[in-house]
């Protein structure tokens, strides 16, 4: 499908931020979006136009139902000043997997992959320089059709967004202190836990908001059965270092297959860094925390690539993580990754893909 493009007027162009070094996450948005329309069986009308509030129906289904999915990934500045790309197909393909299972029509990968880069081509002049700033892409579905009654909608609009964003924790790439939640839970099996849906992430709000009032940055997930083993912190999936070996939960349904959980392993498999995906109970990660075998412990994620964590708190005790300070393998991991990402050093994987 031809993807057609109508420009914001020169005129009418948002000033870029003055400071990208004070840039917070998820607050500014460019000029241009990419919409697609779902109606009579079939996504049409692919097109480019100036950023603008949605018009919504009051019944609106995503409104009443949730029926929506979305994703996150960015785009970076390469000291060349090319515009990099870090493995979107990988992104789309999730997206559609989160489509299936939210009863959304799949939509054309690499037709999205297209229109996010022409969109790039666009506005590609607000991803900034800065260190550790880029350019947040948010790819989304809601279900439109006007319609009170629990089914799947019949028409949908996909679009996407784009917004220039500085560290998602005001910390940066330092250590956080997390709060292990006793008592509720993100996911059950069969749940929505391994896609990227509205509701999942609004099942986790009130939690989150009682971890930050006790003074923690995210806080840790049990699984829903037993609320004996870890899972996921916030939005990131969660590693821990016991004796010298990464540790981190499998995706058995529950857990997000993050694209940087999934490039955290094969880095540390190039880089000789053992690697497991177990099942690690609280008990365990607090007698290792106790006996001196649990090292570090950090957070993988877009948003945030690696997010160390110094203290971990549970039924109101708090254990420090080794030195309390950022641990050598989350140190040579986020090196890695952001390398690569920010084109320092070379993409030997083939996880790059520049907007041309």
């Amino acid at each position: 499908m031809e993807i057609k493009i109508r420009r914001q007027l020169p005129t009418h162009l948002k000033p870029h931020p003055a400071d990208e070094a004070s840039l917070g996450f998820g607050d500014i948005y460019t000029d241009h979006m990419f919409k697609m329309d779902y109606y009579d069986g079939s996504w049409r009308d692919p097109r480019i136009e100036p950023y603008a509030p949605l018009l919504l129906d009051p019944s609106a289904m995503v409104l009443h139902y949730s029926q929506t999915i979305f994703e996150g990934l960015k785009c970076y500045r390469h000291p060349d000043g090319r515009l990099a790309l870090f493995r979107p197909r990988d992104n789309f393909r999730r997206f559609n997997t989160s489509a299936e299972r939210m009863a959304v029509p799949p939509l054309d990968e690499s037709l999205l992959l297209e229109a996010l880069k022409e969109l790039l081509k666009i506005d590609g002049t607000w991803t900034p320089s800065h260190p550790g700033a880029s350019l947040y892409i948010r790819p989304t579905v809601i279900a439109t059709e006007p319609h009170l009654g629990v089914r799947p909608a019949r028409e949908y609009l996909h679009y996407i967004i784009l917004g220039p964003v500085g560290p998602y924790y005001p910390e940066g790439f330092a250590p956080i202190k997390i709060y292990v939640e006793p008592s509720y839970t993100r996911a059950a099996p069969g749940g929505l836990g391994s896609i990227k849906a509205g509701a999942s992430y609004a099942a986790s709000l009130l939690a989150t908001e009682l971890a930050h009032r006790k003074g923690y940055t995210q806080l840790l997930w049990l699984d829903a059965i037993t609320h004996r083993f870890v899972e996921e912190v916030g939005s990131m999936n969660m590693f821990f270092v016991v004796d010298g070996t990464i540790v981190t939960a499998p995706l058995t349904g529950t857990i997000l297959p993050g694209i940087t959980r999934a490039s955290v392993l094969q880095v540390a498999k190039d880089l000789g860094i053992r690697a497991e995906e177990r099942a690690l109970s609280v008990e365990e990660l607090l007698e290792t925390q106790k006996n001196g075998r649990l090292s570090e412990c950090f957070g993988a994620g877009t948003a945030c690539v690696i997010s160390p964590v110094g203290h971990l708190s549970y039924k109101d005790e708090v254990f420090q993580i080794g030195d309390g300070g950022i641990g050598e393998i989350s140190q040579k991991l986020y090196d890695e990754l952001v390398g690569v990402q920010y084109g320092t050093l070379p993409d030997t994987r083939g996880w790059v893909e520049f907007v041309e």
